[in-house]
This record gives structure tokens, sequence and C-alpha cells, in this order.
């Protein structure tokens, strides 16, 4: 009998990849092989995201491809992880009957039992509130250079707007002595980077008795790891203890993201944020009191129910005044179940597309500014592929988190940390020229 294969499609945000790597981690433990194309799989799995709604209606258009399989394969399986389960749950078993196992996030960990119900005959839905339990399960990374490191899953945050407390469930930290026996094996495995990952990561440790900057400190000096990186924050529990840990420990790179979501109190309010922009205005300027250079990335929601066409200039007005290197931005899309989705001031779709536009406009004008600093600087680059448009050429990130592109043989330099003269400024991107030395000069 030849080897079953499975195929993960993600969806979505930075956990799902993380969730995504530990469940291919477990299929291959069963004896499964990955498989490049989902329709000679022998089980698909979709990693849904629930955030807005055109990724929860991609999800449904790719389970019809997939049940249409499955009348002339009745063996293939057929499984829907994340929020889009959370959230539907046993619905979705009725929508799309072909689907043999519904699972929300939390379930992670237990896909080995679920799949053996499965095989047992059964149709399955797993969406209730449980314990995440500590997995021991090796992930299959994406990269072997970089990885992510879950260190909290759920949040206990009630923005209005949001679904994720609903379909990921209140906070639950991993001891540190977890997370910590996982970076020394990704350190042993070669990895150079990694990224402490949280839905919102600067509440670690709540439920523990510790916090971020603890945490930080007691992974600083793993063996192997040159670079670390931890997100998302939130502005409410951005302290200054952590900038300045951040800002004293060598292998922290000095990039953050932190969501500030609009520019106006009222909207903030609304939101229920629990900060106003003068709030994030300081922590902004706390942050680049220690460490200067910091690149700031954030995401904004334009177009939020009732927000006024003044109350979105003050946005413009945040991202022209602090200058960010990114940002990410959508607008509004009403999720249900969410206190938002019930108001009655929900904006037209045209006034959400001119609004996107203008923001897009406004970060990329920031986003070219900041990186007008780089001309002629040397900086650290983790080397990670090739440029797809260019196959002379590689590519890696800056410690500021900034994508380079140069000349060079791939196969000499990957995973390498090498000194790049910067020649090119783009807004989310640069180029430069290999260094001849294989020190690492100073930064200007």
């Amino acid at each position: 009998m030849s080897q079953q294969t499975y195929h993960i499609t993600t969806f979505g945000c930075q956990m799902n990849k993380a969730d995504s790597e530990r469940m291919a981690g477990v299929l291959e433990t069963l004896g499964y092989a990955a498989a490049e194309d989902e329709f000679v799989a022998d089980l698909v799995l979709y990693n849904t995201c629930t955030i807005r709604d055109n990724a929860e209606q991609k999800v449904y258009s790719y389970l019809g491809r997939q049940a249409k399989r499955k009348h002339d394969n009745p063996a293939l399986k057929i499984v829907v992880a994340g929020c889009v389960a959370q959230q539907q749950g046993e619905q979705l078993l009725r929508r799309v009957p072909e689907v043999d196992l519904v699972m929300g996030p939390q379930y992670v960990n237990r896909l080995a039992d679920l799949l053996a119900q499965v095989e047992a005959g059964n149709q399955v839905a797993m969406t209730e509130p449980t314990h995440i339990l500590e997995d021991i399960t090796k992930p299959r990374r994406d990269s072997d250079i970089t990885a992510w490191v879950n260190v909290i899953y759920g949040c206990n945050e009630r923005c209005t707007y949001c679904i994720v407390p609903s379909v990921r469930g209140l906070e639950q930290s991993r001891t540190p002595e977890a997370i910590r026996q996982e970076i020394e094996t990704l350190g042993r495995a070669g990895f150079k980077e990694i990224t402490l990952l949280g839905q919102n990561i600067d509440a670690y440790g709540r439920d523990l008795k510790t916090n971020l900057a603890a945490l930080l400190r007691y992974i600083h000096d793993v063996d192997g790891i040159e670079r670390i990186r931890f997100a998302t924050s939130h502005p409410r529990y951005f302290t200054e203890e952590l900038i300045a840990t951040c800002a004293e420990l060598p292998k922290l790179c000095e990039h953050f993201h932190i969501p500030f979501q609009a520019g106006n109190n009222e909207v903030l309010k609304r939101m229920r944020r629990g900060y106003t922009h003068e709030r994030y205005r300081d922590i902004i300027a706390l942050v680049r009191s220690y460490m200067p250079d910091a690149s700031i990335t954030a995401d904004a929601i334009v177009a939020f129910p009732g927000e006024t066409e003044a109350q979105f200039e003050e946005t413009l007005q945040l991202i022209r005044d602090i200058e960010f290197d990114a940002v990410n931005t959508a607008a509004y899309s009403p999720r249900p179940g969410t206190p938002a989705a019930t108001w009655e001031e929900q904006l037209s779709e045209a006034v959400k597309s001119d609004r996107l536009q203008r923001i897009n406009r406004a970060v990329a004008q920031s986003a070219a500014a900041r990186s007008q600093r780089y001309l002629g600087r040397i900086e650290e680059v983790l080397v990670e592929a090739a440029n797809p448009k260019r196959p002379d050429q590689v590519s890696g990130r800056t410690r500021s988190n900034r994508m380079v592109f140069f000349e060079g043989d791939l196969q000499r330099w990957r995973g390498q940390l090498v000194p790049v003269e910067i020649r090119e400024a783009r807004a989310f991107s640069l180029s430069g020229q290999l260094m001849a030395s294989p020190t690492l000069q100073a930064v200007g």
C-alpha cells in the first residue's frame, strides 16, 4: 500500500502558520507524507481564519471543490481547523457534510486522537473550550532558518470588532521551561532566528505570575539562536520594563509590531481598545528614546462603524506623525457575534474602499521616507531565499525586519548573517552589495 499523503492550506495570521506546522508534525508522526497538490492528497486540511469575511468565504469555495472530489473518492479525509471551524462548529458539518473533522485552535495538539475517531467512522466536531496540552510533537517547520514559537494562546481582550477571543479562547501561557526547551531544540537544529507568538503577547505570564520581559531574559542565552522577535503587542501592556529589556538584550531585534487600529480617541473607545492616541504616541516615543533606530510596524482598521471623515483624518495624521516602517491596513469587516457588527452606523463599501486607498498611500509614503535612513549603511542580513524575480540575487531581512536583496550565491550564504551595504531604498525593501569583509561593521 502506498504512503498516505496530506496537504495543509493556511489562511490568516502567524499563529495559524505556527499551528499548521504543528499539525504537519502530527501527520508526519502518523506516517503521512506532504503532498504539493491538494487535489492528489489523501488528507486535506484547511487551517482557517475568520478575521475578515472574504477569508471565510474563500474557505467555503475551497471546501466545495474538495467535496466534489470526495464523491469520486470516499476515502478522502477533509479536515477544517482554525477559527472558522471554532466559530461554525457542527453548523459547518451541516453546510458541507463531506467534511470529516472540524476542530478549533485549542485542539491542534489533539489532532492524532481526533483522526483516530474519524478512522473509526465518526464525523467529529471539537470546539468546546479546553485546556491546551503541552505538545511533544516536533512541528514540520516551513523554514530551517527562522521559526515561530507560541508562548501564549488565546486573548482576554474584548475589542468590539474582533472575534478572536471567542474562537481562540482565554489566555493560557506556556511555562517558561517548556518554551526554553523548544527554543533549545531549535538552536541545536541550526535555526538562527525565532519569533515568539501570542495574540496579545505582552500579556504573557499574567496567569503564571511572570511577564514577557522575564521570559526574554530567561531564554536569551540559548546557544545557536542569534535573533529573537515577538508579536503581536497591545499598547495597554507594552511597558517600559519590556522596552528596557529589549534595549539591553543584544539578540532582541529592534522591531516592534504594535497595532494602533485608529488615531481618534472616540473611535478607539468604541473599539474598546483601552488607550488613547496620546498614550500610543507616548509608547512609541519611549521606544525611540531607548532605541532611536527601532522599526515600528502596526495594524489599522479604517471605516469602523460611525467613523467620520474628520476622525479618519486623525488616523492619517498619526501615520504621518509617527512615520511607521509599515502598517497592515484593512477596511472594517463585520464579524458575527461581535458588538460592532450589530451597530447601525455601518459605512458603505465605497467609503471603505476610498479610505483604504488613502491610508495605503499614507503608509507607502511613510515607509519610503523611513527606508531612506538605510542608504549607505551596512546592515546585518540573515539570508533566507533566492529573489524570485532575479535568480542571481538572494534575499534576507535586517534586524529591523526590512527585506534586502543582493547578488550572491544562495548555497553559500543561506542561513548566514552577512554584512550588506545598502545602495537602494524602496518603501518596503532594500537592495545592496555584500561586503567583502566577513565581519559585520557597525551600523551608522
